[in-house]
């Protein structure tokens, strides 16, 4: 007798830890990225103190082109020797990392 309620005991606790499996959670990220809109403006529009700030820091690059945002945010195209990139500066000549 001892020998079946040990043989239901351990049946039936078998049987509860596959039902206590957690369940699978799928975790679903939305990434948005916004674009901020520049303008192309006139390479003399750029305020001295950015082109004041890209000789100081880069005094071999050359400005190819300029952009400039709502936010008085400025994109410069610029070439040093045959590599080309573009760096963002504040109109007081700061540098913003994008």
């Amino acid at each position: 007798m001892k020998n079946l309620f040990l043989s239901a005991a351990i049946v039936l606790g078998g049987l509860t830890s596959f039902a206590s499996t957690s369940p699978i959670t799928n975790t679903i990220v939305k990434t948005i990225s916004i674009q901020e809109e520049y303008t192309e403006i006139k390479l003399e529009e750029v305020p001295a103190a950015v082109t004041e700030a890209l000789k100081k820091a880069y005094p071999d690059a050359v400005l190819t082109k300029a952009y400039k945002n709502a936010a008085s945010q400025y994109k410069l195209d610029v070439t040093v020797g045959d590599k080309v990139g573009s760096l963002f500066a504040n109109a007081d000549g700061t540098w913003i990392k994008k």
